[in-house]
C-alpha cells in the first residue's frame, strides 16, 4: 500500500527552527481529519527527538487559510455520542502534546483559522497573523449545534477572559486580524511578505512575556463576577435561542465547569458535551443545512458551459436596483451601469452603495482607497450609453407588465446579441415578461429578496424556452455576487413566496379571530423563525408584502385568499409598515430607546379585540402547517428541483428555523403520516385549506421520504 502523502511536512532551518507546513493533499482548504493524528504525533516525536532545536513554526502552504476547521464528515460517520466524545478526547491530546513541547511553538496565521485550526493555535505558545482581509479567526462550531471539542472551551477563557472567549464561542463571530490583536488571541499582526519571518524570530525568544488580562476581565474570572456573568450570559442567550438550541446551554455550563473546578475537569465536561450533542436532532439537522449550502453552492445549475460575465447593466435605481448595483460591484467585482429614469434615482443608488462601504471604513473593515475603487465600478446614466456591450442586464423597475416587456425591447434594442435580461420580479410570471421578446433564450427571473445585502437567497427562474447557457451564466453571476441560487420553475409566486403566503395569510386570520400581534409573533418566534409574520410583513412593506396574494389567488384559489377586507383596510389606512413608520406596529423616532409597539389602532381597524384563546403552540401549528403542505406541493409540482433546493430556500430566504433543517427535513422527521394526520385535523377544525395535497397523502401511504425519494441523503 502506499503510504499517503502527509499534509504535514517538517523542515529544520540552518537556524535550528522547525517550520511545519501544513498542506491537505488534492484540497483547496486546509480541514483537520482523524487520520491525521498519527502524523502529527510522528512530527512531534521527531521535534522532541531533536535536542538541537529551539523553536516551532506551524505554518499552512495554502495561499488563503490556515486551518479553516475540522472535518465535519468525521462526526456524521460516529454511531453514538461515545464515538464522538472518543473523537473529541483525540483531539484534545494531540492539542495537548504540542503545548507541552519544550520550545517555543509558534502559529504563523494566514487566511481562515477557524474551529479545530483556531483550538490548534491555541494549543501553540504564541500567535501571529497577517493583516490580510482574508485573516479571520474564530470558533463557529456553535452554528453546527456543537462546541469546540479539542479544549476550545478551555483555552480560549483563560488566553482571552472569559467575557469576549464567550462572547466568541456562543456566536461563533469571526474576528479579524486588528480585533484578535486588540483582544490578545494574536501577539502579533504582520504584513504577509514576511510572516514567516516575524515567526521564526518569534520562536527565537525563549521566554514569551504573556499579556495581562484587563482589569475587567480579571474582576470577571472571580468567583463572584463569574456568578454574575454566567448568569446574566445565560439570561441573554435564552432569549436569543429560544430553548431551540441545546448547544449554547452546554457551552455555559462547560466553561463554567472548567473555571470553577479547574481544567482537567473542564476538558472532561468539553469532550462528553460534544459527543452528546453531536446525536442531537438540532446538530443534525444544521450540519444537514451546512452540507446543503455548500452542495448549491457547487452546483452550477445547468450542464451547459456558462457565457461571458464582465459587465453588468441594471434597469431601476431603487432600493432593489441599489441593492443589486452594490452586492454586483463590490462583492463580485464587476463594473455596474445603472439606468434609471431620472438622476434622482442612479444617485439614490449610488448613495445607497457610498453609504454601506462608508460604514466599512468608519469600521475600518476596508481602506477609503478600496472604497473609491469599489465605488469606482458603478456609474449611472438616464439612457442606453454604456450597455452596448453589457453581458447581463438586471430589470429592477416596477411591477408592470407592460413597463418590463418595454424593458426587454430596449435591452435588445441597446444592448449585444447575447445580453441576457433577467427579472427581478417577485409576482409577474417570466413567460409572460419575455412573450414579446425576440430572444426569448436570453430571459430569465432571477429574484433577490430584501435587503439585499444582507438576504444570501436568491431564485433563478426560466421559463420554458429559457436556454441551459442563460441559466448556467445567472447561476454563475448571482454566485458571484456571494448569493446562494437555486433555480425555481416559473410558476406563480415561484418557491419562496409561494409558501410564504400562506403562513402569513394564516397569521392574519389569527388576527380577525382576535389572538394579540405580539402573540402571533411571539408563538412563531418561539418555533424558531428570526421575526414573527406580522412583522416581517411590516418589514417587508405591506403594500409588497400583500401584492402577491392576488397573483397566488388568481392561479391556484381560493387557500390563497386573505382574509376578507382585512389587508384593504389597513393599506387604506396609509399603512405600510416600517418604511412610513406604521404598520401593525408603530416604529418611534429613530434612536436607542425606542422600541416598537403594536399599534392599539389596528384591532379597530381589524374588527377584532385581543381575547388570546389560543397557545403559542396551536398558533405556530396553523402557520406552519400551510407552508410545509404548500412546501410539498412545490415538490410534486417541480416548483422546486430537489428537497435539497426546498430546504436552502426556506431557510436562507424566510428564515425556516435552521434547528430543524428546512420543511422538507423537518418533514421526514416528522414523518408524512404524521404531517397529513395534523393537516386533517386543522381541516376537520378550520376549513378545507388545511386539506393534505396529494403528494403528502402518496407518501404517507407509501411510507416515502423526501431526502430519498429522487435523490440521496448529502453525506450522511
Amino acid at each position: 500500500m502506499m503510504e499517503m502523502t502527509s499534509a504535514f511536512t517538517l523542515n529544520v532551518r540552518l537556524d535550528n527552527i522547525a517550520v511545519v507546513t501544513i498542506d491537505v493533499p488534492g484540497e483547496k482548504m486546509n480541514t483537520l481529519k482523524a487520520e491525521f493524528a498519527s502524523q502529527v504525533r510522528a512530527i512531534l516525536k521527531q521535534i522532541r527527538d531533536n535536542k538541537a532545536l529551539r523553536g516551532v513554526v506551524f505554518i499552512s502552504a495554502k495561499p488563503d487559510n490556515f486551518i479553516a476547521g475540522a472535518d465535519i464528515n468525521m462526526i456524521g460517520s460516529c454511531r453514538s455520542a461515545q464515538e464522538a466524545e472518543t473523537l473529541a478526547r483525540q483531539g484534545q491530546q494531540i492539542m495537548a502534546e504540542i503545548h507541552a513541547l519544550p520550545i517555543p511553538v509558534i502559529a504563523a496565521i494566514h487566511g481562515a483559522c477557524l474551529g479545530g485550526g483556531l483550538e490548534m493555535a491555541l494549543a501553540c505558545h504564541n500567535r501571529i497573523c497577517t493583516d490580510d482581509a482574508k485573516t479571520v479567526l474564530g470558533l463557529p462550531e456553535v452554528q453546527l449545534g456543537l462546541l469546540p471539542g479539542s479544549g476550545g472551551t478551555q483555552r480560549l477563557p483563560r488566553l482571552i477572559g472569559v467575557s469576549t472567549a464567550l462572547d466568541m464561542i456562543l456566536t461563533g463571530k469571526q474576528l479579524r486580524a486588528k480585533q484578535a490583536l486588540k483582544v490578545g488571541l494574536v501577539d502579533e499582526v504582520v504584513p504577509l511578505s514576511i510572516l514567516l519571518e516575524a515567526a521564526v524570530e518569534l520562536a527565537k525568544k525563549e521566554s514569551s512575556s504573556h499579556r495581562s488580562l484587563p482589569v475587567r476581565e480579571r474582576v470577571l474570572a472571580g468567583p463572584l463576577g463569574r456568578a454574575l456573568l454566567f448568569r446574566m450570559a445565560s439570561k441573554k442567550t435564552a432569549q436569543k435561542t429560544q430553548g431551540n438550541y441545546p448547544a449554547t446551554e452546554r457551552i455555559l455550563e462547560v466553561i463554567e465547569t472548567g473555571l470553577a473546578q479547574g481544567s482537567s475537569s473542564g476538558y472532561d465536561a468539553e469532550a462528553r458535551a460534544f459527543g452528546e450533542l453531536a446525536m442531537t436532532p438540532q446538530s443534525q439537522a444544521l450540519r444537514h443545512i451546512f452540507f446543503a449550502n455548500t452542495n448549491v453552492k457547487k452546483d452550477p445549475g445547468s450542464d451547459a458551459k456558462p457565457g461571458p460575465l464582465n459587465s453588468v447593466g441594471i434597469l431601476g435605481g431603487g432600493l432593489m436596483g441599489g441593492g443589486i448595483a452594490y452586492v454586483t460591484a463590490c462583492k463580485g467585482g464587476l463594473p455596474v451601469r445603472i439606468k434609471d429614469i431620472t438622476a434622482k434615482g442612479i444617485n439614490h443608488a449610488l448613495k445607497y452603495s457610498w453609504d454601506q462601504l462608508e460604514t466599512k471604513v468608519r469600521r475600518r473593515h476596508i481602506k477609503a482607497s478600496e472604497r473609491d475603487k469599489q465605488l469606482a465600478l458603478i456609474s449611472g446614466s438616464t439612457d442606453y450609453r454604456g450597455f452596448a456591450h453589457r453581458d447581463l442586464v438586471i430589470e429592477a423597475v416596477f411591477e408592470d407588465l407592460a413597463l418590463k416587456q418595454q424593458m426587454v425591447a430596449e435591452v435588445e434594442q441597446n444592448c449585444a446579441p447575447h445580453t441576457i435580461f433577467a427579472s427581478n420580479t417577485s409576482s409577474l410570471p417570466i413567460s409572460d415578461i419575455a412573450a414579446k421578446a425576440a430572444r426569448p433564450e436570453q430571459v430569465i427571473g432571477l429574484h433577490f429578496f430584501s435587503p439585499v445585502e444582507k438576504m444570501p437567497l436568491v431564485e433563478v427562474i426560466p421559463h420554458a424556452t429559457t436556454s441551459e447557457q442563460t441559466i448556467a451564466t445567472t447561476v454563475k453571476l448571482a454566485k458571484k455576487q456571494g448569493k446562494t441560487p437555486i433555480v425555481v420553475r416559473d410558476k406563480a409566486g415561484f418557491y419562496v413566496n409561494r409558501i410564504l403566503a400562506p403562513y402569513i395569510n394564516e397569521a392574519i386570520r389569527l388576527l380577525t379571530e382576535g389572538e394579540r400581534v405580539e402573540a402571533i409573533d411571539a408563538a412563531l418566534v418561539k418555533f424558531g423563525f428570526p421575526v414573527g409574520p406580522i412583522q416581517l410583513l411590516d418589514e417587508v412593506g405591506i403594500d409588497t408584502g400583500t401584492k402577491i396574494i392576488p397573483v397566488l389567488e388568481a392561479a391556484y384559489g381560493e387557500r390563497f385568499s386573505a382574509p376578507a377586507n382585512v389587508v384593504a383596510s389597513i393599506l387604506n389606512d396609509d399603512r405600510k409598515g416600517r418604511k412610513n413608520g406604521r404598520g401593525f406596529y408603530l416604529y418611534g423616532a429613530k434612536g436607542r430607546k425606542s422600541k416598537k409597539q403594536v399599534d392599539p389602532a389596528i384591532y379597530t381597524l381589524i374588527g377584532a379585540q385581543g381575547q388570546a384563546r389560543l397557545t403559542a403552540t396551536q398558533i405556530a401549528e396553523r402557520c406552519v402547517m400551510l407552508m410545509l403542505n404548500e412546501a410539498a406541493r412545490c415538490f410534486d409540482e417541480k416548483v422546486v428541483r430537489s428537497a435539497r433546493d426546498g430546504d436552502i430556500g426556506a431557510v436562507f430566504g424566510i428564515g425556516f428555523p435552521p434547528f430543524l433543517g428546512g420543511p422538507f427535513r423537518y418533514m421526514d422527521s416528522l414523518g408524512a403520516g404524521e404531517v397529513v394526520a395534523v393537516l386533517q385535523r386543522l381541516s376537520t377544525q378550520y376549513g378545507s385549506r388545511f386539506t393534505p395535497c396529494e403528494q403528502l397523502l402518496l407518501m404517507a401511504e407509501r411510507g416515502e421520504r423526501f431526502w430519498n425519494s429522487r435523490e440521496t441523503d448529502l453525506n450522511s
